[in-house]
């Protein structure tokens, strides 16, 4: 199945990291109160404003972003994989390798 985005949405693959703690206990990525990353999949073909003007998305498929650790409530399975829908003011920036 293929899911193409709309307007400035995103769809976004998670990629929380897990953090094991001092007594070897291991803390999945959503269990930390920390903004979460992940990869973006598809990206819809930006959001038109009232002048009729069309702003792009200023992401690319590929990139990593981070966003709140809330952001996203909507979500999608793809092939058997949960993936979320972010709006572009969900993100809060970019990570650069």
């Amino acid at each position: 199945m293929k899911f193409n985005p709309l307007g400035d949405k995103l769809l976004v693959r998670r990629s929380d990291e897990e953090e094991t703690t001092a007594g070897g206990i291991v803390l999945p990525g959503s269990a930390a109160e920390k903004p979460s990353q992940g990869e973006v999949l598809a990206i819809g073909p930006g959001r038109v404003l009232d002048s009729g003007e069309k702003v792009d998305v200023p992401v690319s498929v590929g990139d990593t972003v981070v966003f709140g650790q809330y952001a996203g409530s909507n979500t999608i399975k793809v092939d058997g994989e949960e993936l979320l829908i972010l709006s572009e003011s969900d993100l809060l920036g970019t990570v650069s390798k």
